[in-house]
């Protein structure tokens, strides 16, 4: 009887043990699936897509025209950045002919930058540019300080940067003309104007906390604003659960209340809630955006959004899919491609 017992007893023992074993291994299966560290070759195999349809956007804006382009150059070069990061392999000399050219158009405008007076798209135009080139590693130099001085006398009587475009959703939010102000400031200013800079930001800061954002694009770059500014936690924190609110069903994000969710809306809340440490690419929210990114990611690597701006330069083809709507598309690509390299460990 004893030993029938201890058989009885070993074999539920083992038994346990083997499914403690199996669904730990499911458990760890399951994890690896959903919260991937490194790509699978298929996955690797749409993202070398995506990049490549955003080297042939920032190419051929730079071979067919001779201004500065927010939307060929500086989204792409957002993605560019975290695919380097990732031993992701983007010609240098891409990036160099990138950086090259945008330094060019802003030598050519040096002496306007100098004097306050700016180019089209003013503030933005400026802020993307040296976005563009901080991105491709280039240091400050002589165009560079141009560029900063005219951030300091550009609409400096009313202590923050106002949007002077009106092409939503990139080119039409004050939140983002002041992020790019900001950050421009702190990336390219040098010391001897560090008390310009600080007044400057102080105003800039003061109207950011007191405003409130009415579009998703005006929330994403008011929560990377507040994280510019090293705001408080708690008012990063609150302007993060603000934005989160407003994910839809679908794991997207909408430009504005009452439309339907898009590429362009979901990457950038995406990017601004990891860069600021408000999601992790573990987090549910995250996890849902990132599926409805690939979900929504069209067979050629591309994301397609329509455009809601009013057409007002010479269209050219820049070697991007969907026409006439390609130029949010670039912009929207860039960004939505940008989360994905978020979404997997450097």
């Amino acid at each position: 009887m004893a030993t029938s017992s201890k058989i009885f007893w070993r074999k539920t023992l083992m038994l346990k043990s083997k499914t403690v074993i199996i669904a730990f291994t499911f458990l760890c299966s399951t994890i690896v699936a959903l919260y991937p560290s490194t790509m699978q070759a298929s996955e690797e195999q749409e993202m070398k897509k995506s990049l490549d349809l955003l080297r042939a956007a920032a190419k051929g804006h730079i071979e067919k025209k001779s201004c500065f382009g927010c939307h060929n150059q500086a989204f792409p070069m957002l993605a560019f950045s975290e695919a380097k990061k990732r031993n992701i392999n983007i010609p240098s000399e891409e990036i160099k002919a990138q950086a090259d050219f945008t330094l060019e158009f802003l030598k050519k405008n040096q002496e306007k930058y100098s004097e306050g007076k700016g180019t089209g798209g003013e503030a933005d135009t400026a802020g993307y540019a040296l976005l563009t080139l901080e991105l491709a590693g280039i240091k400050p130099n002589e165009t560079t300080d141009a560029v900063v001085s005219y951030f300091l006398k550009h609409q400096a009587a009313n202590g923050y940067w106002k949007v002077t475009s009106n092409r939503p959703p990139s080119e039409a939010s004050h939140f983002t003309t002041n992020y790019l102000a900001l950050r421009a400031l702190r990336i390219w200013g040098s010391p001897k104007l560090k008390t310009e800079i600080e007044e400057r930001t102080k105003k800039s800061a003061a109207w950011i906390l007191d405003t409130s954002p009415k579009t998703n694009e005006d929330q994403v770059f008011q929560l990377l604003a507040y994280s510019e500014l090293k705001q408080d936690k708690t008012i990063i924190e609150r302007s993060a659960k603000a934005l989160i609110a407003k994910q839809k069903a679908d794991g997207g994000w909408p430009q504005i209340e009452d439309i339907d969710t898009d590429p362009y809306a979901t990457a950038t809340a995406l990017v601004s809630l990891h860069l600021t440490g408000m999601l992790t690419n573990k987090d549910k929210a995250f996890q849902d955006g990132i599926k409805y990114l690939i979900k929504n990611r069209k067979e050629d690597g591309s994301w397609f959004v329509k455009s809601r701006s009013k057409p007002f330069q010479t269209y050219y083809e820049s070697g991007f899919p969907h026409g006439k709507d390609q130029f949010i598309s670039v912009a929207a690509s860039g960004w939505a491609t940008t989360a994905l390299l978020l979404s997997l460990a450097e």
